[in-house]
């Protein structure tokens, strides 16, 4: 498929199943206004490519800006080379710039290098994005990546917390960072990328190649066995962040600082 080709699947056969959802978060969470100029990052994933091709499509019916940012944090020539020809072969105008993340990351954090590496990545995205006057960055996060984010918070951070579609950036005034695939499944990310016959390029990170980036899948894998047996399950876990009762919590945080239930009987 030419890139014409690809862009009309998002409002043919992939209409329902990508472009319905994504349209969907952007009205509920009001991701995208008139007159925005948003960075689209690109990782060189699947999702990250479609979330531009959607934003592009987006601009058919809203007035606004993108730019295309992909961070180059290290790859092998092969992988810099497949990441140039995807955008090439999608059309999409790429802005590449080098850094070290992923030899920082994997030097100072051998042993847990993801926080270190997708704090340095968010920094460099925010820096860029603020050259070329955007005040947003958009990334490719899609549901599975929010309940996943809930249940690993939960089971290994021992905290209750969601993966927002829209954050403002704490030390970039102005920023705002928006997940415009936040109800897009990512089963349906691959039936696109398979049906477009598109390769992308796979995650370079170096926890891949380590045993405690099996947290992540395990969580995948408790999640898809729950939901065989109960398909609301994974709805269930978005929406308990949605409905959360704080007359029933035992503490929590927020600007003002720690609080607990006893404070009520103080």
């Amino acid at each position: 498929m030419n890139a014409h080709e690809i862009r009309h699947t998002l409002q043919d056969e992939f209409r329902h199943t990508l472009r319905k959802p994504f349209m969907r978060a952007v009205r509920d969470y009001a991701l995208v206004q008139p007159g925005d100029r948003i960075a689209v990052c690109i990782s060189g994933g699947k999702d990250s490519m479609l979330l531009a091709l959607l934003l592009q499509d987006l601009q058919h019916t809203v007035d606004f800006t993108l730019c295309f940012l992909a961070m180059d944090p290290g790859y092998t020539p092969e992988g810099r080379a497949q990441l140039e020809q995807n955008a090439a072969r999608l059309a999409l105008p790429l802005e590449i710039f080098r850094t070290d993340v992923l030899r920082i990351a994997g030097r100072h954090a051998a042993g847990h290098p993801c926080f270190l590496c997708a704090k340095m990545r968010r920094g460099y995205l925010y820096a860029e994005a603020q050259k070329r006057g955007c005040s947003k960055i958009a990334l490719g996060h899609h549901y599975d990546d929010a309940i996943e984010t809930v249940l690993m918070g939960l089971l290994y951070g021992g905290q209750v917390q969601a993966m927002l579609p829209r954050l403002a950036a704490r030390h970039y005034p102005g920023m705002e960072l928006i997940r415009p695939l936040y109800l897009v499944r990512e089963r349906a990310v691959q039936a696109w990328a398979d049906g477009c016959g598109l390769s992308f390029l796979p995650c370079a990170c170096p926890a891949k190649a380590l045993q405690s980036d099996t947290k992540r899948a395990a969580v995948k894998a408790l999640i898809a066995r729950l939901a065989a047996e109960n398909p609301q399950i994974e709805a269930n876990i978005l929406n308990a962040v949605k409905n959360v009762d704080t007359a029933k919590l035992l503490g929590w945080r927020d600007d003002t600082g720690a609080h607990s239930f006893l404070d009520r009987f103080r």
